[in-house]
């Protein structure tokens, strides 16, 4: 229920409206050094617009202490310092609470019907030729469409692959999933329908039709006038510098597969759909095009076709999650996604061998280095805002390979996980020690050593919100531009990583098998076991299995 489960925007919002306001007073502390202190912190600053000098009454403070409500943690005082009003929860409580539950904190449900068509032109030209540039859109999209099915939306990608076997491999290396099937045999019929919307469009001079087929260059059926289309509509957020398009058989192709995609959705989901970008426009399906900087003008092209030839809700209704540029710097000629894929294997490969000697040889291991590099990719294309660059050094191995920023080192992290528990079975095995015990026997108590509660509260409790914040779409307040966080995923597992490291390194959590200490580990144990959960639930997003060995 609401009540088993606490979390950190529940309680900020009854802290807020204990003090008489809807929102912004109280920030949630997240470093080390503060939480020692304080768990919650009002800043005087923002105290003094509220209340005269900065000082809150009495009477007002015992409403704070006396909290309660779905979802609101236990607070155990509250004390005036000089950085401002500070409050710490109930600690033990919390641990209890959220630890006790039959599994993980899960987002909350989209509405009813929720449907959303993404849209990738990179993948209508042939995978092999694809660059770095071209493979970030692809990442995003493919990430984006597992943040939103974990909450529930029904997602269909387009366009569906051809069928060769070879333009699937990049694709299957990357782990990416990207199943989409628009009916095919439909696609000739619709064609055959968009021609005719050609010839009677209802727009300004909207096409030009050649009475002299050699007039037209080869392969073009007609010439669209988007400008005055443009300014008819009153359209904001698109290139000054469109005018005339040539209609050619792909375009069309093109426009129809993206027609077929947003009526199987219209069929699938029947319901008024409710989508962030678009909640309370009333529409079928959402589309989002996620495309590189640059190729979005001819994107842009592709959407206002679409307009012209089907002036329905979901065209008018378009949106654009555009990649900014990826740079790779010192190029001895351009490089290719297959060719970027490789070279990032290669390293990943010489470093296994570098730290783990010959086992890293060992055919065991060809998937944990399959599995390395496409972490290694996913954290370097996705760690990053999608609207900024990123820059990539194909000589400097580091940023795939070491440090704490690498995806190497989060999978690392969860690999230690893996196996912590895998030891601990195997002694519950041999007699050592004894089974864990359901969580309500725990005594949570035990859990006071300060990485503890870092891994509490600033991932355990706030993962769902993390994951909601992650898919939400942004939309701008004119224009066609949408804005994604997906980045947040990325740097909140790379930061968990780093405080799980730093616990793990610093605590001992299968100590002697005396009676006496099994309080302590048992509660550490269903602790990392939460920990654990939420790393495969999050890798997950990015379609990384767990490993059980580095």
């Amino acid at each position: 229920t609401d009540e088993e489960c606490p979390g950190v925007a529940a309680t900020l919002r009854a802290l807020n409206e204990a003090l008489g306001r809807p929102e912004g007073l109280w920030v949630k502390e997240s470093s080390a050094r503060n939480l020692r202190h304080r768990d919650f912190l009002a800043p005087r600053a923002a105290l003094s617009t509220v209340f005269p000098g900065g000082q809150v009454p009495d009477d007002v403070m015992s409403r704070v202490t006396s909290l309660g409500g779905a979802g609101v943690l236990a607070l155990r005082g509250w004390q005036r310092t000089p950085a401002g009003l500070a409050v710490q929860v109930q600690r033990s409580e919390a641990f209890r609470r959220l630890l006790s539950l039959p599994s993980p904190p899960s987002l909350p449900p989209s509405p009813p019907g929720t449907s959303v068509l993404l849209h990738c032109p990179a993948l209508r030209r042939p995978v092999a030729s694809l660059r770095p540039g071209q493979l970030r859109p692809l990442l995003l999209a493919d990430h984006l469409a597992q943040l939103l099915r974990a909450q529930g939306v029904s997602v269909r990608v387009v366009p569906a692959l051809p069928p060769e076997e070879r333009s699937w491999e990049l694709l299957r290396q990357l782990r990416m999933e990207w199943s989409s099937c628009p009916a095919a045999s439909a696609i000739p019929a619709a064609v055959s329908a968009l021609k005719e919307a050609l010839g009677r469009s209802p727009c300004v001079n909207p096409c030009q039709w050649e009475p002299d087929a050699a007039a037209l260059p080869e392969g073009v059926i007609c010439k669209v006038h988007l400008k005055g289309f443009l300014e008819q509509q009153s359209l904001e957020g698109y290139d000054p510098n469109l005018d005339v398009l040539l209609v050619t058989e792909e375009k069309l192709q093109a426009v129809a597969e993206l027609q077929q995609a947003v009526l199987q959705c219209m069929v699938s989901r029947p319901v008024a759909l409710l989508t962030s970008p678009f909640r309370g426009q009333g529409c079928c399906c959402s589309v989002v095009h996620v495309v590189s900087c640059e190729e979005e003008f001819q994107l842009q092209q592709m959407d206002l076709l679409w307009r012209v030839l089907d002036p329905g809700a979901h065209t008018a209704l378009q949106k654009h999650l555009v990649c900014g540029p990826v740079k790779v710097t010192n190029p001895s000629s351009p490089i290719g996604a297959e060719q970027y894929f490789q070279l990032r294997k290669r390293q990943m490969y010489e470093a296994s061998v570098m730290k783990y000697g010959e086992l890293a040889q060992d055919e065991a291991w060809t998937e944990v280095i399959d599995t390395l590099t496409v972490a290694a990719i996913r954290f370097e294309m996705l760690s990053t805002a999608h609207r900024s660059q990123i820059t990539l050094d194909l000589e400097d191995s580091s940023i795939s390979t070491k440090g704490t920023k690498s995806g190497a080192f989060v999978m690392y992290n969860c690999a230690r996980l893996a196996t912590l528990f895998d030891t601990y079975q195997r002694a519950v095995e041999r007699g050592t020690y004894p089974p864990l015990p359901p969580a309500s026997e725990l005594n949570f108590s035990c859990l006071r050593e300060e990485g503890e509660w870092l891994l509490l509260f600033n991932y355990l409790l706030p993962f769902p919100e993390v994951l909601q914040q992650a898919a939400q779409l942004s939309p701008p307040n004119k224009g066609i531009r949408i804005t994604a966080n997906t980045e947040v995923v990325c740097k909140f597992l790379i930061q968990l990583s780093m405080d799980f490291s730093s616990y793990y390194n610093r605590v001992h959590i299968l100590g002697e098998p005396f009676p006496h200490l099994f309080d302590q580990m048992f509660a550490r144990l269903q602790l990392l076991g939460a920990v654990r959960d939420m790393f495969h639930n999050t890798l997950a997003t990015l379609h990384l299995p767990p490993l059980s060995q580095i």
